[in-house]
């Protein structure tokens, strides 16, 4: 053997053997973000199973839909991380033994490739929350509902103005009675007359914006600025519970948060984590299944921008 070959052959045997694929931070980084997206997918799924199982009536059919579309999620999910594993240059020995499959089944059954494909095609359940006036929104708390929330909210506004029904019917051009089931929460108002609502009571209809969208099911527009709307939201909710005290909020919340959580969740700076957020919203009336996207867009705009304002 000449000496060039055992120089060679020493230089080889000196490397560490390569145990894992070359990093690629782009593929990681989406799928960093599929892994939330199905993660909240998860949670609807499973608030809508919760409600169906709930329901005595509810066929098991429906059940069965539930619990599949969740299984469906959930192996969805597992085919992201063992990507991501990938990308992020790490070995798949760490995952084979927790998902049960040998090393070389994993990257065949989750090529990389395939997953993007996926994911770029992928659609996403509609919480049962956003569903006015369906058997399964029924079966939420009343109070809880985004439907009840504005009508709460409308109804304080209306009170506090001193203004009459029967003016606000006028404004809107619509019979008393009818506006008498809008705020009541019988009838869904359109975004035409809440804002009228708003105007005769001297209320900025921007104020309310957010909650008459997640009532009528609406999704933010790529022009509101996320943070500003998850404040919005959030001030929203603490107006249409009557705008209660930080102690009445900190007693509900039995101290799980602090007054200054609270400031900082309706008015800033910054985004808090979602424990502050999840237990806000629970004392302010609604429904965590609502807030939660809308904190995590909150929370990616606040992380890739270098400032954030009060507004």
């Amino acid at each position: 053997m000449s000496v060039r070959s055992r120089v060679q052959m020493a230089d080889n045997a000196s490397r560490p053997p390569r145990s894992a694929p070359s990093a690629d931070a782009a593929r990681a980084r989406r799928c960093t973000e599929a892994l939330r997206d199905i993660a909240e997918d998860c949670t609807v799924v499973s608030e809508a199973l919760l409600h169906s199982a709930y329901r005595v009536a509810a066929p098991n059919t429906e059940l069965l839909q539930r619990l599949v579309a969740l299984g469906d999620l959930v192996d969805e999910a597992i085919g992201v991380v063992v990507v991501r594993q990938r990308a992020q240059g790490e070995p798949l020995a760490a995952l084979s033994p927790i998902a049960k499959l040998t090393e070389d089944r994993l990257r065949k059954k989750y090529v990389p490739s395939a997953v993007d494909s996926a994911l770029a095609t992928r659609s996403r359940p509609t919480p049962v929350t956003c569903v006015l006036n369906t058997a399964a929104t029924a079966d939420m708390p009343l109070l809880r509902r985004p439907d009840q929330r504005l009508a709460s909210a409308l109804t304080l506004m209306q009170k506090g103005s001193g203004r009459r029904q029967r003016e606000l019917a006028e404004k809107m051009g619509v019979h008393e009675s009818y506006a008498s089931r809008m705020l009541s929460g019988q009838r869904a108002p359109s975004w035409k007359h809440v804002k009228t609502i708003c105007e005769v009571c001297g209320v900025d209809p921007a104020r309310m914006k957010p909650l008459w969208e997640v009532a009528a099911g609406v999704q933010p527009s790529d022009t509101e600025e996320p943070v500003t709307y998850l404040r919005t939201y959030l001030q929203g909710l603490h107006y249409a519970l009557g705008s209660p005290s930080p102690e009445v909020i900190l007693t509900a919340a039995q101290h799980t948060i602090s007054a200054h959580d609270i400031d900082r969740a309706l008015y800033g700076p910054g985004v808090p984590d979602w424990p502050v957020i999840d237990r806000l919203t629970v004392a302010l009336q609604s429904l965590t299944t609502i807030t939660r996207p809308l904190w995590r867009r909150a929370q990616s705009a606040a992380e890739n921008s270098p400032t954030d304002t009060h507004s």
